[in-house]
């Protein structure tokens, strides 16, 4: 008898194991690409981790790459229908054709839309596509980066908020020459860095119906300035010239003293407080003006998911994790990320930094209070891409003297209009 009940709970307790191997076996594969300006991919990665012991059926991979990795290989991948099930990218344009509409998915389709509603356009084709295509993993905003103990040693003031980039220029290349500082400053070599003092300048980017012209006086005005400021040595012209092509930043640059102010983003936030650290102090300036505006340019990266997935629920359920109001503000705290959920955006989140970090994170917020509509909508739009890439290829070439300012405008001009051209052959 006592054999017989020993043999009865050994089969039972292979049959457990072998359910629980199976259910094992069946639980939902989902590999995320992911890039980090700081540390998103470690901060995701804990979060991951947390959700997997709650939904034992979804197993997460993060697999951690370079961002150029990310903008050249993903799309190609999924082309060739081998693509990772979401993808951490901030030229949505590229991988568009590839999205899965998430709505059927989530829990509470209307949260995304109250929460997230400002940014959720940037992932859509037009006006009349509604879907919901992935999550932000932040906002982002440019804005100069000050070396502050520079413009101290040279006695001249930080431009305060209303300073146009003239006023920038000039007090960077006086720093520079009271200093003995290499330059005075360094733009991050892309076009959305450019887009933002343009637009300030005057630039509008769209005709009404929509075609985009790139190339008006508020553009032409920023672009001259520009190139007159990398031939003069106001600003370090090997960012936009000495390079093989495609987005290149300063923040090296930056961080050895090489420069006085460094245009670049929020995104740099981590960095600034792991590599600089308190070598030197650094500030954040108020958005430049110009004639039209005080603005830069939004952004962002965000978390999209693909129709080439097999486990779309899945993937739903993780990114609704991720977008619930309480993990959202805790992974904004992780990253040191200005959150895109409009929500958040109204309090305070208690962020782990140091006084500068908090300095720091209050200056970009104050200044996200200055984009105007158009930086939104340049954002946004489905040829931001080409408008970028062309404004950066022939500027750069301009400024190495490879061509003139009136043929990088009519070379500008004739690469947007054919990638407008091409996009709605398709």
């Amino acid at each position: 008898m006592l054999a017989s009940v020993s043999l009865r709970a050994g089969v039972a307790t292979a049959a457990l194991l072998a359910l629980g191997a199976a259910a094992s076996a069946e639980a939902a594969d989902i590999r995320i690409a992911c890039y980090s300006d700081g540390n998103e991919c470690p901060a995701t990665k804990t979060l991951a981790e947390r959700f997997m012991k709650d939904n034992a059926d979804i197993h997460i991979t993060i697999d951690e790459m370079p961002y150029k990795q990310i903008l050249e290989s993903v799309p190609v991948q999924l082309a060739a229908g081998n693509g990772p099930d979401i993808a951490r990218v901030s030229d949505f344009a590229q991988v568009a054709p590839y999205q899965l509409d998430l709505t059927p998915y989530l829990k509470d389709a209307a949260y995304w839309q109250q929460a997230y509603g400002p940014v959720l356009d940037w992932m859509r084709a037009g006006p009349e596509d509604k879907g919901i295509y992935g999550l932000m993993t932040q906002l982002t905003v440019s804005a100069p980066i000050v070396n502050k103990t520079l413009f101290d040693q040279a006695g001249v003031p930080v431009p305060a908020k209303g300073a146009t980039w003239d006023d920038w220029a000039a007090a960077a290349l006086k720093v520079a020459k009271a200093t003995k500082t290499p330059y005075g400053m360094a733009w991050d070599r892309s076009g959305a860095r450019f887009s933002g003092p343009a637009i300030s300048e005057g630039a509008k980017f769209f005709y009404s119906a929509g075609h985009p012209p790139v190339v008006d006086a508020g553009f032409k005005a920023m672009a001259a300035k520009f190139v007159k400021w990398n031939q003069d040595g106001t600003i370090d012209k090997d960012v936009w010239v000495s390079t093989g092509g495609g987005y290149r930043d300063a923040f090296e640059e930056f961080a050895n003293g090489k420069i006085a102010v460094y245009l670049s983003g929020s995104w740099q936030l981590a960095r600034l407080q792991k590599q600089i650290g308190d070598g030197f102090e650094w500030t954040i300036g108020a958005a430049p003006c110009g004639p039209a505006a005080c603005t830069g340019l939004p952004g962002g990266a965000g978390f999209v998911a693909f129709k080439g997935t097999k486990s779309p629920k899945e993937v739903g359920r993780f990114l609704d994790y991720l977008a619930s109001e309480p993990v959202y503000a805790e992974w904004m705290v992780m990253t040191s990320n200005l959150p895109a959920n409009v929500d958040l955006q109204k309090k305070k989140l208690d962020y782990k930094l140091s006084p500068a970090g908090v300095a720091a994170m209050t200056a970009f917020q104050d200044n996200a209070t200055t984009l105007t509509p158009l930086a939104y909508k340049l954002q946004g739009s489905q040829l931001s891409r080409p408008m970028f890439n062309a404004t950066v290829d022939r500027i750069s070439q301009a400024i190495s003297g490879q061509i003139t300012l009136d043929q990088a405008y009519e070379r500008i001009t004739s690469d947007v209009a054919d990638a407008a051209a091409a996009k709605a052959k398709k």
